[in-house]
């Protein structure tokens, strides 16, 4: 991995001086009111040289916890002690953000789904884009980090994305979850661009459903490990003696009506287990989700209201152990 030289460090139109903290806005665009848009930085620069961290979190607008959790990362890095550079994304996504919810209120867009963007489109389309092209040029290694929103709740676990395990294994165990996802086949994302770009790149899931505090914290921890296994800080990195690899399957429902969960994320469940059903307003069952395999249980529902074609489960198949 690529070193800073112990020099004044610039992303976008920010730069900070070895030992110093400093934060600013990368712009994308003015809102219809004049406010103007973009990416806000938060940025720590060390006094010894060691690779540029970007950790991120707000690329969905509902997703708290991650965005807590980069400002406190950065709050609690010592500059004189950090070798190399920690560059803090607290909330890609801010019209999302704006919003409450998964999406941007400007364009509706998926920002998750639309990297590597196009500069002539729409603000999220123009947002990925800008990301692109001024902040993974910049950075060695991203961490992404994910909860399941206001829709659902998530088992803690790693994206390692297929095809690029050589590039990204190293910082996805060191996250320090037993799950190990082994997937995201869908294309899209800042973590998929990243890796492109040849840069180690992870995305991290925990919690959701509502905001919570421990889970705030499984992030910090995941981070501040990841930053010693990258030799960023004191202290040797802990890694486990072993991790469930697994992939996912996103279950949808067929018909709308009231969702009632009967498996919790990361809950073990055999081949034909009932995870969930939906009911009709007068509780009779429309639809009943079950396990498709033996397996885990990735993601729940946890938004009731379910139309015809909502994800309602992602379930987990085991496909091995990973043995450091």
């Amino acid at each position: 991995m690529t070193t800073t030289d112990v020099t004044p460090y610039t992303i976008g139109p920010v730069t900070c001086a070895p030992g110093e903290r400093a934060q600013g806005l990368i712009p994308v665009g003015a809102h219809s009111y004049g406010v103007q848009l973009g990416i806000p930085l938060l940025v720590v620069n060390g006094t010894a040289p060691g690779p540029v961290l970007c950790v991120d979190g707000g690329v969905h607008g509902d997703e708290y916890e991650g965005m807590e959790a980069v400002r406190r990362v950065v709050a609690t890095t010592d500059p004189e002690t950090l070798r190399g550079t920690l560059v803090g994304i607290p909330c890609v996504n801010t019209p999302a953000f704006e919003a409450g919810a998964r999406t941007s209120g400007l364009d509706h867009a998926n920002l998750n789904r639309i990297f590597p963007g196009d500069a002539d489109g729409s603000y999220s389309l123009r947002l990925a884009a800008t990301f692109v092209d001024q902040v993974i040029p910049a950075i060695d290694a991203l961490v992404d980090l994910h909860t399941g929103g206001t829709f659902g709740e998530i088992a803690p676990l790693t994206i390692v994305q297929g095809g690029y395990e050589e590039l990204a294994t190293p910082i996805g165990l060191a996250a320090g979850h037993e799950l190990i996802w082994k997937g995201g086949s869908w294309g899209g994302t800042a973590r998929l661009s990243t890796l492109q770009a040849g840069k180690p790149a992870i995305t991290i899931e925990a919690g959701g459903g509502t905001y919570r505090e421990e889970t705030v914290d499984l992030h910090l921890g995941s981070v501040r490990n990841i930053m010693r296994q990258l030799g960023m800080v004191e202290g040797e990195a802990e890694v486990r003696t072993d991790y469930t690899a697994v992939s996912g399957t996103f279950a949808r429902s067929a018909d709308g009506g009231f969702f009632l969960g009967h498996a919790g994320p990361g809950e073990q469940c055999k081949e034909g287990d009932l995870i969930a059903t939906i009911t009709d307003h007068y509780g009779t069952v429309l639809e009943e989700v079950r396990a498709p395999w033996d397996g885990i249980v990735l993601w729940v529902r946890r938004l009731r209201t379910v139309r015809p074609g909502d994800e309602v489960v992602i379930f987990g198949g085991v496909e091995g152990e990973i043995r450091p």
